[in-house]
């Protein structure tokens, strides 16, 4: 079967991009210049940059100057199974930064401290009345200058009376899991779930993300052994992160996948 002509439009743009020919920046000849040089109608051309706005490699920048313009491709791999651990030498976020850095990539975040009102969802999971208020940690997380993903943190309210740090407006220097442990709250248990869907158009706004992409989510419930004491819902956009975890003997991974070992 012939493939259709806007793939094939899509894959010579592709292979430019991925070549060096089109840099990170340069914008894409016109809808007419791409029409003339593929002699191709302007819905087929419109396909085929749908294409590679989908993958990420390119973006629509409105203005004048703007345009088709590709895009810088960071894929961030987070490792699940290591993030927010209590006997880690480092706080979560320098743990999240670690991996950034690691991945040659920069590094930063922008934090928020609310109250807020909780969803009947996150009422459940932490066992507290509907509709009950809870404290909010807010951290936009940016890798080279832009968003990755937007993680919300729930305590109960009950808890973050006790441990006042929680409803501080600026980040905790040695991470929320370790601060809670050294108060008596060692979470000892870790509920995970993931799924994917479309953003709500706040996550779309904070992650900028282009119109057809997905998000990819992460909840975390942690437990002490008396109750949960934290929600943390991570929000990944899909174009430009991969979630891994790993169960088990770690050197028995790292023996077959040598750069679990270094990472």
């Amino acid at each position: 079967m012939a493939q259709p002509k806007y793939r094939k439009i899509a894959e010579d743009l592709r292979r430019q991009i991925k070549s060096g020919a089109l840099r990170v920046g340069d914008r894409l000849p016109t809808e007419p210049r791409l029409q003339e040089h593929y002699d191709a109608s302007r819905n087929t051309v419109r396909d085929a940059t749908a294409v590679l706005v989908n993958e990420g490699l390119i973006e629509r920048v409105p203005g004048r100057s703007g345009g088709m313009v590709v895009r810088e491709k960071v894929t961030l791999t987070f490792h699940a199974h290591r993030a927010e651990m209590p006997a880690g030498p480092t706080a979560e976020t320098d743990a999240w930064r670690s991996e950034v850095v690691k991945q040659g990539y920069e590094a930063s975040q922008d934090f928020r401290l609310t109250i807020e009102v909780l969803t009947p969802e996150l009422a459940e999971r932490l066992h507290v009345e509907p509709e009950s208020a809870a404290a909010l940690r807010r951290c936009v997380r940016h890798i080279n200058g832009q968003p990755s993903s937007v993680q919300d943190t729930y305590y109960p309210m009950d808890l973050a009376r006790e441990v006042t740090e929680l409803l501080s407006p600026r980040d905790i220097p040695q991470g929320t899991t370790r601060l809670l442990a050294e108060r008596g709250y060692s979470q000892r248990g870790y509920y995970d779930e993931y799924g994917s869907r479309m953003p709500t158009p706040e996550e779309a706004t904070l992650l900028r993300l282009q119109p057809g992409t997905p998000v990819l989510l992460f909840i975390r419930t942690g437990y002490t052994e008396q109750r949960p004491v934290r929600v943390s819902v991570t929000v990944f956009a899909g174009d430009r992160n991969r979630v891994f975890s790993t169960h088990g003997d770690a050197s028995i991974i790292a023996k077959w996948r040598p750069e679990e070992a270094t990472r």
